[in-house]
């Protein structure tokens, strides 16, 4: 019995020891971890969590910048409610969207498709990623000079054929949707390459099977390819559906929210609160709304969407 309490002794101890090296070891990892973590840490906090704790605050207060802030509870965002302003934006915003998404994310997989199957030059790639490449500013005065109504080229070619002027960027019922359209010119290379890269981890053997069975290019793509693509798919509609509500830099140097108010999008009324009116309280309180309606957006696409799924 002494020896067999012995043998039980000595590997309980033997136990404890590994338990006690194998804890000392995850320290000295995870120490080391947040050794490396902690750069980008402090300047998360410094640059994310601080400001918006502070957007927090200002939000509740009276600030034009010049003097200091007076607190006001929940007045700016009691003013929300009855701000034409504010829903005139929201809504643009919607319709921006609305027009943005669901032609990108179509053409983008297109484009993908042809590379896929046709293309897949580096040079190419290169050409159709050039656009996002290019600052936004850069973007957009370009195709104001683009879509100029007396010497713009594509005016100049619609009346050489004949045609009418057409005011792109001035007319009420265009200025939206040719906002849009520049914005998915810009953006359509880089969406393309996203759902390329998903393509091509896509194994070829599933391809093969349904050729032996006698699957066509068109059951292929929507009972395989589509589904396969789920995970990318629901990547690309989320970031761009919450970059799309973030849009400011087209608006503010092509139509500077108009004409009126068609293109004043929730950011162009941000700014325009806060350094042209000098209303930083309500402008911060229209910001934190914003990042709600992101984060609802966000949670309800993820859960639509169900990124992470593929069906097979």
């Amino acid at each position: 019995m002494k020896l067999g309490e012995h043998a039980i002794s000595d590997s309980a101890i033997n136990a404890s020891q590994s338990v006690r090296k194998g804890a000392q070891i995850r320290f000295k990892e995870t120490a080391i971890a947040l050794i490396f973590i902690l750069p980008s840490l402090a300047g998360f906090v410094a640059f994310f969590v601080v400001p918006a704790v502070r957007g927090l605050y200002i939000s509740f207060t009276d600030w034009n910048l010049l003097t200091p802030s007076k607190p006001v509870g929940l007045a700016n965002y009691a003013a929300l409610l009855t701000d034409p302003d504010f829903w005139n934006a929201l809504k643009v915003t919607v319709f921006y969207v609305l027009w943005n998404i669901p032609l990108q994310t179509v053409l983008a997989v297109a484009v993908a498709l042809v590379m896929n199957a046709a293309a897949k030059s580096s040079l190419l790639k290169g050409v159709i990623l050039l656009p996002w490449l290019m600052p936004n500013v850069v973007v957009a005065l370009l195709w104001m000079w683009i879509l100029d109504p007396t010497i713009g080229l594509i005016n100049v070619a619609v009346k050489a054929l004949g045609g009418p002027l057409l005011p792109f960027l001035s007319s009420p019922g265009m200025a939206l949707p040719t906002i849009a359209g520049i914005n998915i010119w810009r953006y359509l290379g880089y969406t393309a390459l996203l759902v390329f890269a998903g393509l091509q981890t896509i194994p070829t053997d599933v391809y093969e099977a349904a050729r032996i069975d006698g699957s066509g290019e068109r059951q292929t793509f929507w009972r395989i390819t589509l589904p396969l693509l789920r995970p990318v798919l629901a990547f690309v509609v989320v970031t761009s559906v919450l970059g799309s509500f973030q849009i400011f830099d087209t608006v503010a140097v092509t139509t500077k929210g108009g004409p009126i108010n068609a293109t004043k999008v929730f950011n162009y009324m941000i700014y325009q609160q806060a350094f042209e009116r000098f209303q930083m309280g309500y402008a911060t309180a229209v910001s934190m709304v914003l990042f709600l309606i992101l984060v609802g957006v966000g949670l309800l696409q993820m859960k639509l969407l169900r990124a992470g799924e593929v069906e097979t």
